[in-house]
């Protein structure tokens, strides 16, 4: 298995001091059945692929009213295995991908909500390794449009 701190054909690095000025604060954690890099998928499939479990803190699990009522869901998490150096990857820009390899780690996908279990989402979709600290969650734009214009047409 190739070591992840490798640097590969195309790709360039840019030496940046420690970055700790974020202050996130994660939120919970994903399960997977990806335990590396190799085994993810480039893209969540929300139809076919394997059911996941998204464990919030259950501290948290009253942010969670109304969720059920959502077929999709965006879910942000911070890829913490993820290389922070890379300006180029074969042979484009690191902006210009989508790989988890990037300055800030930040991953998104769009998932479908199957079930909720108390303070955890069963979800189909994620591209992610197991144990990836989540950072946010909220309903699929498509999905609050809908329910925005719902709620404006029962106002007025």
């Amino acid at each position: 298995m190739p070591d992840e701190a490798e640097i590969r054909p195309g790709e360039t690095t840019l030496e940046l001091p420690p970055a700790d000025d974020a202050r996130l604060r994660f939120i919970g954690r994903i399960r997977t059945p990806f335990l590396t890099r190799a085994d993810c998928p480039r893209q969540g499939d929300p139809e076919e692929g394997p059911e996941c479990r998204v464990e919030l803190d259950p501290r948290l699990e009253p942010a969670l009213a109304g969720i059920d009522d959502k077929v999709r869901l965006e879910l942000l998490y911070w890829l913490d295995r993820s290389r922070r150096d890379l300006l180029t990857q074969r042979p484009r820009g690191t902006f210009s991908l989508r790989s988890p390899q990037r300055p800030n780690p930040i991953g998104s996908s769009m998932v479908r909500l199957v079930r909720r279990d108390g303070p955890v989402l069963v979800v189909r979709g994620l591209d992610c390794l197991d144990g990836t600290p989540l950072l946010d969650l909220k309903p699929a734009r498509c999905d609050q449009g809908r329910q925005m214009r719902t709620e404006g047409e029962q106002g007025g």
